[in-house]
């Protein structure tokens, strides 16, 4: 799998000087298999770049459009993606276990007037909504030829609900865990220990650190877990590699670097060889 970012900022998009190093654009994240088969986490203000560079590259194609959850900063890039209008994409769109018609709900609000001037049938992609999921959770296989990814949901700790995501391919893990709060029990949400269990030995995990510890005395229950959360999750589930994701959209480049620097440390105390980094816009990695 090659995992490109293409938005990793939290809440609000925060475009700037400041944060050029790691950009301001909302969750979007491309997962590719080896021979090209594509699949989208979130619909973030990253994915209008997404888009334009699949209609350069990839001017037909099908897509797996995977939904973490309806908050806005995940959904508000939908109307801006340039495949959904052209009738040579194919576009699947699953979000866990979740009715499917909640789905078609967040979408086209987001083209509701007098929100949006353009209405949701202006789009002529080819729509499919759904993967088979029972109650509880996900487990379906991502179309990618002969190379097939693995993937299953995994219940978030998070105000109203949400879903992340396990994907595999030829033994190797992938976890993405944003929107994740790891120290307060949200309606759905799921025990610390379960999250171990689910990111037990991935070779990649991106999680949810939004916030640091002096912040959540004031946010806890906000629905978003702190860098020293998601280093003590990693660390605990064996974990190869963390990427900090979902940051702040007050939190400068500079900030961004301290907090790393202060992960890094805290993992050399624990005798760990895991390598953790900030997501960035742009940045590309192999699984």
């Amino acid at each position: 799998m090659t995992i490109r970012i293409w938005g990793c900022r939290g809440s609000l998009t925060a475009p700037g000087k400041e944060t050029l190093r790691y950009g301001g654009e909302t969750t979007c994240v491309e997962i590719r298999s080896e021979n090209g088969k594509c699949t989208i986490v979130d619909a973030g203000s990253g994915i209008r770049k997404l888009g334009l560079s699949m209609m350069k590259e990839y001017p037909a194609s099908h897509i797996n459009l995977l939904l973490t959850h309806s908050h806005w900063d995940h959904l508000l890039g939908f109307p801006f993606f340039t495949p959904a209008y052209n009738p040579n994409y194919s576009i699947t769109i699953c979000g866990g276990p979740v009715p499917q018609q909640f789905l078609w709900k967040y979408l086209t609000r987001a083209m509701e007037a007098p929100y949006f001037p353009l209405e949701f049938g202006a789009l002529k992609a080819k729509f499919n909504v759904g993967c088979h999921c029972d109650k509880l959770r996900c487990d379906h296989i991502l179309p990618a030829g002969d190379s097939s990814i693995e993937c299953h949901s995994i219940p978030l700790n998070h105000p109203n609900g949400g879903y992340g995501f396990r994907f595999v391919n030829h033994g190797k893990a992938f976890v993405f865990l944003t929107d994740n709060e790891i120290r307060h029990h949200h309606e759905g949400g799921l025990p610390r220990k379960v999250y171990v269990d689910e990111c037990h030995g991935a070779e990649l995990l991106f999680h949810d650190a939004q916030y640091t510890e002096e912040e959540y005395a004031t946010t806890r229950g906000w629905g978003h877990s702190t860098s020293t959360d998601a280093v003590d999750l990693a660390l605990e589930a064996g974990v190869k590699r963390l990427g900090l994701f979902h940051h702040d959209p007050n939190r400068t480049d500079d900030d961004l670097e301290r907090i790393v620097d202060e992960c890094r440390e805290r993992i050399q105390k624990a005798g760990s060889t895991l390598e953790c980094f900030g997501c960035a816009e742009g940045m590309v990695l192999e699984v």
